[in-house]
């Protein structure tokens, strides 16, 4: 089954552009192309995509806004709910406050778009197989900034202590970026038993989504923000690491 995708942003070239990258990967379509928030959201509601890509700033109705009620199942009026779908979205500026409120608001990656054509073909497939994606030029600096940001959705770092040694792995690991299909490499388990373990994680933590588990071992100084080899940490003695 390919991955299915709706387009928001506000210039018709820019959007016509992205659906044109896109629909040379063989496992992606691009089933709308919209021009604000509001008809993403619309968009979203009737056609049941994958993977929604927003542009954080657009008329009518923003991308935050746009992600926040796409994040929630696109609840309608009646209080029907829809498949959940993952939001990538993009800006133009490294560290603009709306890509903070879109993260936030429950999207699973942001991208620059500048970024190369293989990367937003990478952040499309990541988010829809429910891993984050943080544009590599900026992620260091925007979960360091995310992090110190205060967010009471989240829960106390004492939390952490109901992970076992295992779900802790996993979690530093999803922090430095990897997949679940990279975690499974390096910890040489299946690709299902990973999917477990950061399930039972977010249900364990009450966490929303995977950026929130960055957040949080991030928020917890469970790695340093500048070391980018998981190894480094997995290597320590586990009174090293306390």
């Amino acid at each position: 089954m390919g991955i299915k995708v709706v387009v928001a942003d506000d210039e018709a070239l820019i959007r016509g552009g992205i659906s044109m990258l896109l629909s040379v990967a063989p496992d992606i379509e691009v089933i709308a192309e919209v021009g604000d928030g509001r008809a993403a959201v619309d968009a979203v509601r009737a056609l049941q995509p994958n993977v929604a890509i927003l542009d954080v700033r657009m008329p009518i109705m923003d991308g935050v806004a746009a992600t926040r009620l796409i994040t929630s199942h696109c609840a309608g009026d009646g209080g029907e709910e829809y498949n959940p779908v993952a939001v990538l979205v993009l800006s133009t500026f490294n560290l603009d406050q709306a890509v903070f409120a879109a993260l936030r608001a429950g999207a699973s990656g942001f991208l620059l778009k500048d970024a190369a054509p293989a990367d937003l073909v990478a952040a499309t497939r990541a988010v829809a197989a429910g891993d984050a994606w943080l544009d590599p030029a900026v992620a260091r600096t925007l979960i360091a900034e995310f992090a110190a940001r205060p967010d009471t959705a989240l829960p106390p770092v004492e939390d952490l202590k109901l992970l076992t040694a295992r779900e802790r792995e996993v979690l530093i690991h999803m922090a430095y970026g990897l997949s679940n299909a990279e975690i499974a490499a390096q910890l040489v388990l299946g690709e299902g038993t990973v999917k477990t373990h950061v399930s039972r994680i977010l249900m364990k933590l009450g966490l929303r989504d995977r950026t929130q588990a960055v957040v949080m071992a991030y928020r917890s100084h469970m790695m340093d923000p500048n070391d980018i080899d998981p190894a480094r940490y997995l290597d320590l003695s586990a009174e090293e690491r306390d």
